[in-house]
């Protein structure tokens, strides 16, 4: 009996890293998404290639799938979730709140005798499964499933059309095994942990860190590649610096020796340089409000290295050339400008956009900087 894993959004994550990981491990797929042009493409074509870059390249072929538009069929993605063993999204952190009616449906319809159903939101947000959950249990129980957290790592560059997905070869997809109880899915290329924090903080202060640095630094100097911003002393300076600050914090918090991390910077590094993968300061730097909130990628390690009383300079010169990031075609940037322009205080700003509070000892560094932004 073929095993069914439902996957929400066929974009090129979901394309090219979760479901290609689902296919290789015996699912059939069911891709739901809300974009006609995407499902009537995957509905069109039988198949589609999946390229990696870099070290231990290769190609895979995805097949065998199904795709249904859960905008215009929502009957139809209840009831493949209803016979599913596993569901996965990749849809960010923003979109679950209106993926989880539709999966709470699924529940309610699922055979009393059935498995628990395997739900994992495979999203770049510390606990994206828990806010999942949230979700579906204001609309259902949830007591036939089992959700579980996860953490991602691969870069997928801005593609050009067509739903072949170029995508670097090096791939990290942990996910947390105590819900399971010792009876996890067998899911291709995932790495099962007893404690699931360390390897979420340290991908999303290194890797996104280190990424986002570099874009809006990039962007700041005039920069269109992220490879050739790297490439110049002064800028890769300032991003070696960021992460210099999230290693003291990863090795103080979670325990990792100061060696190991550094060859993941190192490594980091290299990965988004990779000249197979080309990608822009702007493309990368999208979404600044989302990445300047408070449990994201600057803002949240830079509050603990505070609340350590570690200085975090170099984290609020990034946070700094966020809020410089002004990109007409970005909805988040332009949001972020007009608030920049709409004469409210600076402390005002500092606590809308990063939710830090005035209490901590991060805000009045905040303030600072946003006072800065101000006065150019």
């Amino acid at each position: 009996m073929t095993k069914t894993a439902v996957h929400f959004g066929a974009g090129n994550i979901g394309r090219g890293f979760v479901a290609q990981f689902l296919h290789a491990s015996g699912y059939e797929v069911v891709f739901a998404d809300v974009s006609e042009e995407l499902i009537g493409a995957l509905q069109a074509q039988p198949s589609y290639e999946v390229h990696e870059v870099g070290e231990g390249a290769q190609t895979h072929v995805v097949d065998g799938y199904r795709a249904i538009n859960s905008r215009h069929d929502e009957a139809a993605v209840v009831e493949a979730i209803a016979a599913a063993e596993v569901v996965t999204t990749a849809v960010g952190a923003r979109i679950l709140p209106f993926v989880a009616p539709v999966i709470a449906k699924g529940l309610e319809l699922r055979a009393p005798d059935a498995p628990k159903l395997t739900v994992i939101a495979c999203e770049n947000a510390i606990g994206g499964t828990d806010i999942l959950a949230g979700e579906v249990r204001k609309q259902t129980s949830g007591d036939n499933a089992i959700f579980a957290n996860c953490a991602i790592d691969r870069i997928v560059p801005e593609q050009h059309g067509g739903l072949d997905v170029t995508i670097e070869s090096f791939h990290e997809w942990v996910v947390d095994r105590t819900p399971f109880g010792g009876a996890e899915p067998d899911i291709h290329g995932v790495t099962w942990v007893d404690d699931l924090t360390p390897f979420i903080e340290r991908k999303l202060f290194t890797v996104n860190t280190a990424h986002a640095a570099a874009a809006y630094h990039g962007h700041d100097r005039g920069w269109t590649s992220i490879r050739e911003a790297l490439a110049t002393p002064e800028l890769q300076a300032e991003v070696r610096a960021v992460l210099e600050e999230t290693k003291t914090l990863l090795v103080a918090k979670h325990g990792f020796g100061e060696d190991e991390q550094q060859k993941y910077i190192e490594k980091t590094l290299a990965r988004i340089s990779n000249p197979h993968l080309p990608d822009t300061t702007e493309r990368v730097g999208r979404g600044p409000l989302r990445k300047l909130s408070r449990n994201e990628r600057f803002v949240s390690p830079a509050a603990q290295l505070a609340e350590r009383g570690l200085p975090a300079w170099d984290l609020l010169n990034a946070i700094g050339a966020a809020l410089r990031f002004d990109v007409p075609e970005d909805a988040e940037s332009v949001e972020l400008q007009e608030l920049l322009r709409s004469g409210r205080t600076p402390e005002d700003l500092a606590q809308t956009i990063t939710g830090v509070e005035p209490e901590h000892p991060l805000f009045p560094h905040l303030v600072e900087v946003v006072r800065l932004r101000l006065e150019r």
